[in-house]
């Protein structure tokens, strides 16, 4: 059984006044750990970025950026043929914006999660991988990496010495491989389903697979996504669930700090 667990959503996942998902951010927020904050290629512009920064700093959350491809129009969730520099280049641009916006406000910036289409690439990818943990490096080498266990990412981290914080996806499926179904729509989900899911995961160390089969799973952190339909129930009922079985939600920097 763990003892705690950090717990991130996606915020910020916007543009201009249009919104993704429920459009609850400023709900779900006090109820994380840690804030994924998207900036500015697959969603959020600068007033965005900027709000949700003062947000997770006034509910001491850890600020996360949460760089993606360059695909607006589609949310990031479609793949971009793009070579590794350019894509290490897009990743900086994106982290640096954020890190601005983290200044502003006084908080330091906790850890980096590529987003979506970007997050399966590089979970595949030894070359990004060893990329974009370089250029990391140079930027920070103390932010956190988001990644999968079974993830090329963590094992190339691991090995150039990056932390990391292995995910457990709450509101998405998992394959005998140990890595998600990637959606691009994701229906509504039963909130206690979810929760029983992430409790046996932190309880247990496993989780049931698409295939009908249970793998083992190592974890972190638990992502519920801001734009999964019904998303501010599934947290609050995964945090309830949590809270009465003595797990404690907790994100890396106050982890580190304590």
């Amino acid at each position: 059984m763990k003892q705690h667990i950090d717990l991130n959503s996606d915020m910020g996942e916007g543009f201009g006044p249009w919104l993704i998902g429920d459009g609850v951010d400023d709900e779900i927020m006090p109820l994380i750990s840690s804030a994924n904050i998207a900036t500015g290629f697959h969603a959020g512009d600068p007033n965005t970025m900027q709000r949700m920064v003062a947000l997770a700093a006034r509910h001491n959350v850890g600020v996360g950026a949460h760089p993606g491809f360059r695909d607006l129009v589609g949310f990031g969730r479609r793949h971009i043929n793009a070579t590794d520099d350019e894509l290490v280049n897009d990743f900086v641009y994106q982290v640096g914006a954020l890190s601005g916006f983290s200044a502003l406000h006084g908080v330091k910036l906790q850890h980096v999660k590529p987003h979506g289409a970007l997050y399966m690439h590089v979970a595949k990818s030894e070359s990004l991988s060893r990329a974009l943990i370089s250029a990391l490096q140079k930027i920070d080498a103390n932010l956190y990496l988001y990644c999968m266990a079974s993830s090329v990412t963590a094992s190339v981290a691991k090995a150039m010495g990056q932390p990391v914080m292995l995910e457990f996806y709450a509101d998405r499926d998992y394959d005998l491989s140990g890595s998600i179904v990637f959606t691009r729509r994701v229906g509504a989900l039963d909130p206690e389903a979810v929760a029983a899911k992430v409790l046996r995961a932190c309880s247990e160390g496993v989780v049931d697979t698409v295939e009908g089969g249970t793998i083992a799973i190592d974890f972190d952190s638990v992502c519920i996504h801001s734009d999964t339909p019904g998303a501010l129930a599934l947290v609050k009922t995964t945090r309830d669930v949590l809270a009465r079985n003595h797990i404690a939600i907790a994100s890396p920097q106050s982890l580190r700090s304590s």
